[in-house]
């Protein structure tokens, strides 16, 4: 255990009749609104088609489906509601080390539920039924939204699984989630500095048991110069639960891996923090994340992917990349 670190009591999830463990009492709706809130949510509403692209790209071609869009628009933090910044207050002061430790404990001790990612999609889905403010999309229609905005671009198919689950982690919320703030939101590493460069700045962990710790707050803290993000404690929330769902459980690459556990570390990839922890690889896993951050961000419509029509097309893909069909959740 890390020094100085103090553990606080997780709450449990409850037995569902659906062959896991799900908190059914949790608001998936509200979690959701404050998701889409978090995400800046002046979405656009362009038309959009649903057809594949046959021919496949490079993963590093610029994406064609957002260039229309005023992405000026999207996280507009200066301007968050309150919601948003009680949401951050909240997060940066029980982010701590001691949580970290204990909520990766917790996950690898304890098998929540056992489906397959296209049971787990629906679940969600039920989870947080009609819960999105700015589009009539239900969950599973989002997934699929981002999905086919990767697909139409020709990118890799192992990129299109990837924004078809890259926020299936948050099932975490109605597992063993404390509560929003371990879910959502912009993710940073702990154990180490809080930098400026994260939403709000240093000011908003002052509450932070960890903020002013000689060593965790401390330039690099528990890290050093070049340790590769891999052996970094990034905040834990859906970006982080699912990565570690997917990696031993899957074949998809490095750079799919890079995408589902980044995608919320937006001081890293947008603000350039942290690059003294990189390595080599991290360079290169840069350039995966930021490839997908449009699709994330921008691909949101009210145009309705057809979902029985897409079905089978993104079973046969997570076949391809999971090798067993029922995965430990």
């Amino acid at each position: 255990m890390a020094p100085g670190a103090t553990f606080v009591e997780l709450t449990p999830a409850v037995e569902s009749d659906a062959g896991g463990i799900f908190n059914t009492k949790r608001d998936g709706k509200a979690l959701e609104a404050l998701s889409d809130d978090i995400d800046a949510v002046n979405i656009l509403k362009p038309s959009i088609t649903t057809t594949g692209n046959s021919t496949e790209k490079g993963l590093y071609e610029e994406s064609e489906f957002d260039k229309s869009k005023d992405k000026s628009q999207f996280r507009q933090y200066t301007t968050a509601c309150d919601r948003v910044k009680n949401f951050y207050h909240e997060q940066h002061t029980k982010q701590t080390v001691a949580y970290n430790l204990q909520a990766r404990n917790k996950f690898h001790s304890t098998t929540r539920a056992r489906m397959s990612v296209w049971q787990a999609i629906e679940k969600l889905n039920t989870l947080i039924d009609e819960s999105d403010p700015d589009t009539s999309l239900s969950q599973i229609e989002h997934l699929l939204q981002s999905a086919e905005a990767i697909r139409r671009d020709g990118k890799p198919r192992w990129m299109q699984l990837t924004g078809l689950i890259h926020d299936l982690g948050k099932l975490l919320y109605f597992f063993d989630a404390q509560g929003q703030w371990d879910v959502v939101g912009d993710t940073f590493p702990v154990g180490c500095a809080f930098d400026e460069r994260i939403i709000y700045g240093r000011e908003s962990f002052k509450s932070n048991p960890d903020f002013g710790h000689e060593v965790f707050d401390n330039g690099l803290g528990i890290y050093f110069p070049g340790i590769g993000l891999d052996n970094v404690m990034i905040s834990w929330g859906h970006d982080e639960y699912l990565y570690h769902v997917v990696k031993d459980q899957s074949t998809l690459p490095d750079e799919a891996l890079a995408m589902i556990r980044y995608h919320s570390f937006y001081p890293w990839h947008n603000a350039g923090a942290y690059e003294e922890l990189m390595n080599e690889k991290d360079r290169e896993m840069l350039r995966a994340v930021r490839a997908f951050n449009p699709y994330d961000l921008y691909s949101k419509s009210d145009d309705l992917p057809k979902v029985e029509e897409l079905k089978a097309y993104y079973e046969e893909l997570i076949d391809e990349y999971f090798p067993e069909k029922i995965i430990n959740w």
